[in-house]
């Protein structure tokens, strides 16, 4: 029962990271379960299932806080889950014993890449443009088969791809990526099934992971918009590279002075990465300040000369009025002269 309390929080945590950064639930709970001994193919399995109802969850949503963008989704998608399915049968083909480092390498690597690509600033200068299908389509295929094969691995490959394109808003990419994964997610798990058979599921856990996950999709959805990616990517990228680090470490059968070393090297590029993450999110404030200070001058700039000319025209049309008034004309009375006789000061005529 501990057991299972300590996965559904993982699927909580996993989620509420996945939700804000649009990636890392598969490389959470995959490494996790990695870690306590499970097969990699099973680890993977599990953790796919699992995910069909938290991305269902997580996509709608992203789709309510509008963080969807469809035409992505439905480019991505298709290409996903060939890659997912394809990866799901590669997976169950091989043995546990040569699919462990295998499967950690690629969580390494990607948790490695998280690590460079948080720790420099997020392009955001061209948002708006068009992303094309032929970008789009060989993303979703690669991040799908990486994605079964690792155990993880949809949106660390689809989202920083997205991002470094430039051209969507982050938390579009986020929700967008977030909400295809429901497919590509239920691919990889009709592949599991055919290759592992339904033993293949760990099915208490994938019931724990799963309501962790519901519980933090809608909150995962509403944090998109207020946490930092630069800080979430680089301090989660970490987390990932040192523990699948272990594994390859065991792997390698480096042992000694050697393994702690090694650590400590890692532990150094983590730390130095989240510093260049906090420049890097510093920088990108103190940029758009700037901008926005600069663009509010401008418009106060230009607003200046037309309100003066209004006061000039203002001036000019009171000018014109006084002087076409003719001078020593009083204007009348309001109703008239009082006619003679009727109650004024004239003497009466007499008979």
């Amino acid at each position: 029962m501990r057991k299972l309390l300590v996965l559904a929080l993982v699927g909580l945590a996993a989620q509420l990271v996945d939700g804000s950064l649009g990636m890392a639930y598969g490389l959470t709970s995959s490494t996790l379960l990695l870690v306590v001994g499970v097969a990699p193919a099973a680890a993977s399995a599990s953790v796919h299932l699992a995910e069909i109802g938290t991305t269902f969850a997580a996509g709608v949503a992203h789709w309510r806080f509008g963080n969807v963008d469809w035409r992505v989704v439905s480019r991505i998608a298709l290409p996903g889950a060939i890659g997912a399915f394809a990866g799901a049968t590669l997976l169950s083909s091989i043995s546990t014993r040569s699919a462990a480092p295998w499967m950690a390498g690629i969580l390494f690597t990607l948790g490695a890449y998280l690590l460079v690509r948080f720790s420099r600033p997020l392009r955001t200068d061209r948002i708006g443009g068009r992303l094309r299908g032929r970008f789009l389509g060989p993303l979703g295929l690669v991040a799908g088969f990486v994605d079964a094969t690792g155990g993880g691995g949809w949106g660390p490959v689809a989202t920083p791809a997205l991002l470094v394109s430039g051209r969507l808003e982050p938390r579009k990419v986020i929700g967008s990526v977030d909400t295809a994964e429901f497919v590509v997610a239920g691919a990889a798990s009709v592949g599991f099934l055919i290759g592992l058979g339904t033993e293949g599921f760990l099915l208490p856990t994938v019931l724990a992971l799963l309501i962790g996950g519901l519980i933090a999709a809608p909150l995962a959805a509403w944090l998109v918009r207020i946490v930092p990616a630069q800080l979430l990517g680089a301090a989660v990228g970490g987390v990932i590279v040192l523990t699948n680090a272990r594994t390859l470490i065991r792997s390698a059968e480096l042992n000694g002075p050697v393994r702690p070393a090694l650590y400590a090297l890692l532990a150094a590029g983590w730390l130095a990465a989240l510093v260049f993450a906090v420049r890097a999110l510093r920088r990108a404030r103190v940029t758009a300040s700037t901008t926005e200070a600069a663009t509010a001058a401008t418009t106060v700039a230009e607003a200046a000369p037309v309100t003066a000319s209004k006061a000039v025209t203002a001036s000019r049309a009171v000018t014109e009025a006084v002087t076409d008034t003719p001078s020593g004309h009083a204007a009348e009375p309001h109703g008239g002269s009082v006619p003679a006789g009727l109650g004024g000061t004239g003497t009466s005529s007499a008979r």
